[in-house]
């Protein structure tokens, strides 16, 4: 079913819908949200900004001394700083947020996901200070933010749950006797929050205890308690979940499943609804269920029920409720053509539900997918750094791009690494998939590492265009998945053509302006070069070197030859910049293509319909920080393998480690990683103590020779 709307039409539509909404919050049984105070940052505070705006809401942000410069801060009519960048002193502050929406006059916080959205003190408090709590009450947050509360009241109501321990004794004994009881392989989850913080997997008995910790560590810090349950892993299960909203006065409703069984370090990375493979009998029990599910807590507001499904018989168990908003909302909004942070201040101002069960239509299909600053051939390691260059697809009617970041931001070590989320709709799972994959190869990203190409390499492998998802996805097609890439001779040949093209550019623009200043020539035309000339150009790609040598013919054509070898003698290029976009346009052998190409430092990207490519021109060196003075090998050294905060440090200089001791815990993207020791050795010195924030690649801890 087709969804094309005049944006004339959208206008209209939602000034009426602004106008109706507020003729209705002045009615006796509702309380009108005029002035929104957004606690939380990033894409999902720029995306609660917007839906505010067009019902006419005020908007308050909130931001820590790292975001100060951010959309977000941007976008809101007030803005505010609460603290330093650790969130535990600025976007947990519940307290003070709550105060200085008191103090701004704010009648609402909406919480958006993560820090305070699950945290049950912070939704009593807006409660006791008469500040509307965009979100769900208290008591349902509680009953299902700990895990173990909401498996028993979910069993009770009759909705099959994991195998599992969900007890109150948290002490390592009967922890490991019950791990025992259930069986390895053992599912380690924290009791509040999620979005894979605090969760961990024992394969064995022998792994547990060190599982533990690192679950234990990581939720304290993360939302603040420590307490974990156990669950019996299932080993290929599906990650399928639920939308569910509900009103003040018994109205509760599904607007269908979505899956998102694609996942890494237990954190999801592509979403899709509906479901692939759901036949309508199963689709109406899941919706049931989940809906049964959010009437057994009392549940007001949107939730989502996550199940696990089993991928062969397709029986499904509880796993889950998450009591806000999910990242992954809109793909149900584009399914169902709804808003539901319109719908959350709704049911927040005391309003129905704007539509019943039978009202709530699925069409289509869409995905939603994640873009990371991370390195997926390094484990998915989170990153960090500037965005040097972001040129994001052009957003249509069936293309959304949820973001909290422009050219030139930093992603932060503080916070989770997105940059944002690329939303696409189609007619079918086939034209949603073609639509993907487009827009992905139109995503162009530099200055740091991102996830972009390998979501353009899954979204083409065969098993996942079948629909043939699972958890384990990643894992099984790994080979598949992460392919050695080979440099073609058509992308060698526009790599030395847009070095001599760009240098001569440079050349000319800088000798008009040197004559004429004020002369309006800029970079917004076309250049071709007329110069006789022979240059021998050399990059690299990953480790291997690439030598090109460049004849020039007349003002438009060249001989090339690769590496001493295979010859051209019909090529052409040429440049052509504009809105912010470098196009090399070239002709190779009769053959004309075109790529986009970003130039800094020492890098030179092309994107084309394979994704990124970055080469180096190796005319510098580097040192890595905090390495000035040493020559040591990788062997010898210990380095933070992503930038992030030393948390702990488990050694000092003279002590001897074995292979696989554990050297230092790095905390980054709210994430903890352990490094361990790479050989038995001694330790030489240490250079970093916990608290020091710290490079990729800086070397934490140095080994004596073997």
């Amino acid at each position: 079913m087709s969804v094309q709307i005049s944006k004339g039409i959208i206008l209209l539509k939602h000034t009426r819908v602004a106008l109706i909404w507020h003729r209705r919050c002045k009615s006796s049984t509702t309380k009108r949200i005029d002035k929104l105070l957004i606690a939380n940052r990033g894409e999902i505070a720029c995306r609660i900004i917007r839906t505010a705006k067009r019902l006419g809401v005020k908007t308050v942000a909130v931001f820590s001394e790292a975001d100060k410069n951010s959309l977000h801060v941007e976008m809101a009519d007030e803005a505010i700083c609460i603290g330093p960048p650790p969130s535990i002193q600025s976007y947990l502050k519940g307290d003070y947020i709550i105060e200085v929406a008191k103090r701004l006059k704010c009648s609402a916080v909406h919480p958006g996901y993560g820090f305070l959205s699950e945290n049950v003190e912070f939704a009593e408090s807006c409660e006791k200070s008469d500040v509307i709590f965009v979100g769900p009450p208290a008591a349902a947050i509680k009953n299902m933010g700990i895990k173990s509360t909401s498996k028993s009241i979910m069993s009770k109501a009759g909705i099959p749950v994991i195998q599992g321990y969900h007890g109150d004794d948290q002490s390592l004994e009967t922890l490991k006797k019950e791990a025992i009881r259930i069986g390895y392989p053992i599912m380690i989850k924290a009791v509040r929050g999620g979005g894979g913080k605090g969760m961990r997997i024992a394969l064995t008995e022998s792994d547990f205890e060190e599982a533990l910790e690192s679950a234990k560590t990581e939720a304290e810090k993360s939302f603040g308690d420590s307490v974990v349950l156990l669950e019996n892993f299932i080993q290929e299960p599906r990650h399928v979940e639920v939308q569910v909203f509900a009103d003040k006065y018994g109205n509760t409703v599904h607007l269908f499943e979505r899956d998102c069984s694609v996942q890494r370090r237990h954190q999801k990375i592509i979403e899709e609804a509906p479901a692939p493979g759901v036949s309508e009998k199963l689709r109406k029990s899941l919706g049931n269920a989940a809906v049964q599910a959010a009437k057994a807590v009392g549940y007001v507001g949107a939730g989502t029920v996550e199940f696990i499904l089993d991928r062969k018989t397709h029986n499904f168990h509880f796993m889950e409720m998450n009591t806000r908003l999910q990242v992954e909302h809109p793909i149900t909004e584009m399914i169902t053509g709804t808003d539901l942070v319109e719908w959350q201040l709704k049911v927040a101002s005391g309003e129905k539900l704007p539509l019943t069960q039978d009202e709530i239509t699925l069409r289509g299909h869409a995905f939603e997918a994640r873009i990371y600053a991370e390195n997926p051939r390094e484990g998915f390691l989170p990153g960090a750094g500037n965005l040097r260059y972001l040129l994001p697809p052009q957003i249509d009617e069936h293309t959304r791009i949820e973001t909290g970041v422009r050219q030139g931001d930093e992603v932060s070590v503080f916070y989770d690494p997105m940059i944002a989320k690329l939303v696409v709709w189609g007619g079918n799972r086939f034209e949603a998939l073609h639509k993907l994959r487009k827009q992905l190869v139109e995503y162009h990203i530099a200055g740091l590492e991102t996830n972009v190409n390998f979501l353009l390499d899954l979204s083409k492998h065969r098993d996942f265009e079948k629909g043939n998802v699972h958890t384990n996805f990643i894992r099984d097609h790994y080979d598949s998945l992460f392919p050695t890439r080979k440099i073609d001779e058509n992308e060698k040949i526009q790599v030395a053509l847009f070095i001599i093209l760009n240098e001569k550019q440079q050349d000319v623009q800088k000798a008009i302006r040197k004559s004429d200043p004020f002369n309006p020539f800029i970079l917004e035309s076309n250049f071709r070069i007329n110069h006789h000339q022979e240059k021998n150009i050399t990059f690299k790609y990953e480790a291997k070197e690439i030598s090109v040598r460049v004849k020039f013919i007349n003002s438009e054509d060249f001989e090339v030859s690769l590496d001493g070898g295979q010859t051209w003698k019909n090529v052409s290029g040429t440049v052509v910049r504009k809105n912010g976009k470098c196009v090399l346009e070239t002709t190779i052998e009769n053959l004309k293509t075109k790529c986009s190409v970003f130039e800094y430092d020492d890098n030179v990207v092309l994107f084309n319909e394979n994704g990124k490519i970055e080469f180096l021109r190796p005319n510098l060196t580097y040192n890595l920080e905090n390495e000035e003075d040493t020559s040591v090998s990788s062997s010898n050294k210990a380095a933070s393998p992503m930038p992030g905060i030393i948390d702990k440090i488990f050694v000092k200089q003279g002590d001897a480690v074995k292979k696989g001791d554990n050297l230092f815990v790095l905390i980054a993207m709210k994430m903890e990683h352990i490094v361990k020791a790479p050989r038995d050795a001694e330790i030489q010195n240490v250079h970093f103590k916990p608290g020091d924030n710290v490079a990729k690649d800086a070397v934490v801890v140095v080994f004596n020779d073997s």
